[in-house]
């Protein structure tokens, strides 16, 4: 007898336009380090100074970073985990890739592994965020730094077309109206410096899941052009054995 596997039911549109710009825009820096898409200051949380969540054990955080990017460039990438002091790399690795779990806001998880024009140029900033963000300071502190650090030219854009792969299930975004982590499905981003939805022919407000199409993320300086790549497997707690319940609460 021919059985057909169910399809995993899609979120609807105004539901999947939340979802993107919880995860392009909130706590995410534009080329002056303000929000973008119209978020403001005021969404951040509160207290916004230090983690809301504990660190990760070791093995969870090198599995969630390595989720990030393709199978056949787990093995040989480098590897950044978050501890007390910031991030710190705890891999060496030989192809050119770097996969960390980017915290550019305490309350989020964003597994991404970059190519190697990524890992000189966008993850120098991510390594100064928790860096800074570990000692206490807030995030809209941090942003304005980071924004003089455009000006000063502490900080670069991509010089070239490049790849960063965000193919975790276990993206963890904050929607800006409930202050919620959420999830956004396994995506590909290509490096696109100052690039606009408006420049692609991209309305956000008539965004379609059944369809997905590029999308501008991180408008900037280090902005992105996403791609989603999501082939509707869904998320197991065998995905990430070692990892804390919240990791995986909805």
């Amino acid at each position: 007898m021919n059985r057909t596997k169910p399809k995993r039911k899609r979120p609807t549109v105004s539901a999947w336009a939340c979802c993107v710009l919880a995860a392009c825009c909130v706590g995410i820096l534009d080329a002056g380090g303000a929000d973008n898409a119209g978020t403001s200051r005021e969404a951040e949380a509160p207290n916004a100074a230090a983690p809301h969540n504990p660190l990760l054990p070791q093995a969870c955080e090198t599995d969630l970073a390595l989720s990030a990017a393709p199978a056949h460039l787990r093995d040989d990438a480098t590897i950044y985990l978050l501890r007390d002091a910031g991030y710190e790399r705890t891999r060496s690795g030989t192809n050119g890739f770097t996969c960390i779990v980017n915290r550019d806001d305490p309350r989020v998880l964003k597994p991404t592994c970059f190519d190697e024009e990524g890992a000189e140029t966008i993850v120098p900033k991510i390594l100064f965020f928790g860096r800074r963000m570990m000692a206490g300071e807030s995030t809209a502190s941090i942003r304005d730094e980071v924004a003089r650090g455009f000006e000063e030219g502490t900080f670069v854009r991509a010089r070239r077309p490049g790849v960063a792969y965000m193919l975790s299930r276990y993206n963890r975004p904050v929607n800006p109206q409930t202050g919620k982590r959420g999830w956004f499905p396994p995506h590909v981003m290509f490096y696109a410096p100052d690039l606009t939805n408006e420049d692609i022919g991209h309305d956000m407000s008539t965004d379609n899941p059944e369809q997905p199409l590029p999308m501008i993320g991180y408008q900037g300086p280090h902005g992105y052009m996403i791609m989603i790549s999501d082939d509707g497997t869904p998320r197991s707690r065998d995905d990430l054995r070692g990892c804390p319940d919240w990791v995986h609460a909805d």
